[in-house]
């Protein structure tokens, strides 16, 4: 890096500046995939987080059945044939519906859960639900000042509060967990939504979704199904990918640039001696420097922002999940530069010093 070094030296003001555009790209990208994860977790929190290997999804009147919580419904045929069925450990039927949860401190929509306690996110007090009483996410009782034994009431039904589970949300709305039969006389519906499907080695997922008329996927597929939430994540990573091309594309400018402006020296050099490999690694060590400083910095900028919005909109970021956008910055900025700089290796130390004049 004999000459990268010198040249940041050099031409500090020509690099600050580059650095800048780094730096403030680099912080779109970590902190528009904060609000993606965010966002995410808002959506989908309260099914990422079920303890089961696969959801299986329902249809009603016979039509063909969809990854769709709005629209499954499953039998009790359906549960009788997923709980009889071989490798399969458990086949908990699962509620989720919308609902108004209404308080002395005030009213707001939540999403009802409605399952046994084996589905039910970790209490951090009171109890599980039994019949006529809800356990409260840490997001509702915060919110309206609960703690276990006050009553709320849960569209036109009166509960008690029986505990406080972790936070959990399902299509940006807080959760409220209840039992099967407390869910079904709130909610209106007759039938639950879902069966959470817990698996042994030698189940046969396809064949007995052909012979119940259901569509199961993994846990972690079935967010999917949660209305919006493919196409807000599809929107929100489509940007960050456009993002990434963008810094690759001005990284590649600015060293093109750069690199043609160098000629003359790039010339000298080959003619004392520089091999062309040489030169090149020497140039990509340089935008290194450039992205990863300014990656780094924008990455460190986003954070400090996330702590600020965090108060009010859902972000999520830390330096676990702030990685991957870093690395992509980074390596799709190199191979940025890397087009560029290859121009190095046709530079004609003769020709470029006017030898031919």
């Amino acid at each position: 890096m004999f000459v990268a070094l010198r040249d940041l030296r050099f031409a500090r003001g020509r690099f600050a500046l580059m650095g800048v555009v780094v730096t403030l790209l680099a912080t779109l990208v970590v902190f528009l995939h904060g609000l993606t994860e965010g966002l995410a977790r808002d959506s989908s929190s309260a099914v990422a987080g079920l303890p089961a290997d696969r959801i299986a999804f329902g249809a009603p009147g016979g039509a063909e059945p969809e990854v769709s919580f709005s629209d499954s419904t499953v039998s009790a045929e359906q549960v009788r044939g997923w709980t009889a069925a071989d490798g399969v450990r458990a086949a908990e039927p699962l509620g989720v519906a919308m609902t108004r949860l209404t308080v002395r401190a005030g009213a707001g929509s939540v999403s009802l859960f409605g399952g046994p306690p084996a589905l039910l996110p970790r209490l951090t007090e009171g109890t599980a639900p039994g019949r006529g009483e809800a356990a409260v996410s840490a997001a509702v009782a915060g919110t309206y000042g609960l703690t276990v034994g006050d009553r709320v009431r849960l569209g036109t039904r009166g509960l008690t509060v029986s505990g406080v589970t972790e936070d959990r949300a399902h299509a940006h709305a807080p959760t409220v967990w209840t039992d099967l039969p407390t869910w079904h006389t709130v909610s209106g519906h007759e039938r639950p939504t879902v069966l959470a499907l817990t698996l042994a080695s030698g189940a046969d997922v396809p064949a007995v979704d052909a012979r119940l008329a259901t569509a199961t996927v993994p846990t972690g597929d079935a967010v999917e199904g949660i209305a919006s939430h493919a196409a807000e994540q599809g929107s929100l990573r489509l940007v960050q990918g456009c993002l990434f091309v963008v810094a690759a594309l001005v990284t590649g400018a600015f060293f093109t640039v750069w690199t043609v402006q160098r000629r003359p020296e790039i010339a000298v050099l080959k003619a004392v001696g520089a091999s062309s490999g040489y030169l090149v690694r020497d140039a990509l060590a340089q935008a290194l420097v450039l992205l990863l400083g300014g990656t780094l910095l924008g990455a460190g900028l986003a954070l400090a922002g996330g702590l600020v919005a965090v108060r009010g909109v859902p972000f999520v970021l830390d330096v676990r999940t702030a990685g991957p956008p870093v690395a992509a910055m980074v390596v799709l900025g190199l191979a940025g530069a890397g087009l560029a700089v290859r121009r190095i290796t046709s530079v004609d130390p003769l020709t470029a010093l006017g030898a031919g004049r």
